[in-house]
């Protein structure tokens, strides 16, 4: 802990870039003889004068207060002097010199990690390839980063849950802060099933030059990239590019050539990234190289358990007209089940999971409410943890 808190007090110092950082434990030993040393010092190491002058600021009033946040919060912090910081990450060219973090750490550099990034303003086709894709690789022994943003990150993080496989997100804020407040259900269960990092402190709000740094720890902690959506200007891009610097394999979803979304990613695959359609088009590329942990086999993402398909109708055939709810029976229904009911489709099943992260009403009460709405008649089960809503809601005034 003595050892911690001058890495705590280096990495907080304002005024300070990253790489400034680097530069001062690359000329002193450790961060404690950073504390200890006066400008003039630290001036040998490359640093300018007014960068120089901030290592004068020895308050550890913030270091103190972080780690106390650290604590309260169970977070940890994993140093370039860990063993656990991994070396892939250590090797790039601006690594982080800590991470905090929440969750399990995995050991990256055993993993066959890939970066799935893509555009927060994203396509129903980019979302269920997203999800699909990384669905594919989490079931096939992969890995998946991503940043939990909306968009493309979610539904890449939504992907490797459900298939019950390895998922890291690396925040653009601090790792207790929940960024976007959509993704909170998200944001918990990647924390029990996975990791969070970050560079910046606890508590640190989400600024917007935070993403596009963090997009090089994506990047680095990852053998590949995978772009899905990527308008001309994204962020996605920023990565793909980072990643090509950092000596990334980069590979890209092909989409239409008229789409805007789509445009990065042709542009990507046109340039020489890797076309994909299925994960067997990035994971045979690495089985050999990790030959315990992956198998190229084609996995479906589960909308149902085989032998329950939903009913397909034709489309010659009228579809059957649904009763209406009533008045009496909205105004019988709890707050819940009528939020339940709106969120449902009646041409369609949908998920539990997915119902509640629509809603944002955790999973045991969606549970309770379908249950009573099912026993009503007002919705029917179609296949394992599927359900139709069966009555059309009146429109609302």
């Amino acid at each position: 802990m003595a050892a911690l808190k001058y890495w705590v007090w280096l990495a907080s110092l304002p005024g300070l870039t990253n790489r400034s950082r680097l530069q001062l434990l690359s000329h002193f030993s450790s961060p404690e003889d950073v504390y200890y040393a006066d400008p003039e010092e630290a001036m040998t190491a490359g640093l300018s004068r007014e960068q120089a002058e901030k290592i004068k600021d020895r308050s550890l009033e913030r270091t103190n207060r972080i780690l106390s946040d650290c604590s309260r919060e169970e977070l940890f912090v994993l140093t370039m002097a860990d063993a656990a910081y991994p070396a892939r990450l250590r090797n790039i060219f601006d690594p982080p010199i800590l991470l905090y973090g929440r969750g399990a750490l995995p050991l990256f550099d055993e993993e066959a990690a890939v970066a799935v990034v893509g555009t927060r303003s994203a396509t129903p086709y980019g979302i269920h390839n997203a999800e699909e894709l990384s669905y594919q690789m989490a079931k096939n022994g992969a890995l998946v980063i991503s940043g939990l943003a909306k968009g493309i990150d979610a539904a890449a993080h939504r992907g490797a849950l459900r298939a019950g496989g390895l998922t890291a997100a690396v925040l653009g804020c601090g790792v207790d802060v929940v960024y976007p407040e959509a993704n909170r259900r998200l944001y918990g269960d990647v924390a029990a099933a996975g990791v969070l990092l970050s560079e910046y402190p606890p508590g640190a709000e989400p600024e917007a030059w935070h993403f596009p740094a963090r997009n090089r720890i994506i990047s680095g902690l990852s053998v590949a990239a995978l772009v899905v959506e990527a308008p001309k200007r994204s962020g996605a891009l920023i990565t793909a590019n980072t990643a090509l610097d950092q000596g990334r394999d980069v590979f890209a979803v092909p989409g239409p050539i008229d789409a805007p979304e789509s445009w990065g990613c042709n542009q990507l695959i046109r340039s020489g990234a890797g076309l994909v359609t299925c994960a067997e088009d990035i994971l045979c590329e690495y089985e050999s190289r990790f030959p315990l942990k992956l198998r190229c086999r084609r996995e479906e993402l589960p909308e149902m358990p085989a032998g329950q398909a939903a009913e397909v109708v034709p489309e010659t055939s009228a579809p059957e007209a649904l009763p209406v709810l009533t008045e009496a029976q909205r105004r019988s229904m709890a707050e819940d089940q009528l939020c339940i009911l709106k969120a449902l489709p009646a041409d369609r099943p949908m998920l539990t999971d997915d119902l509640a992260e629509t809603t944002g009403l955790p999973v045991r009460r969606v549970l309770a409410s379908l249950t009573v709405l099912e026993i009503d008649g007002f919705v029917r089960p179609s296949g394992a943890r599927c359900f139709v809503r069966t009555v059309e809601l009146p429109q609302e005034e």
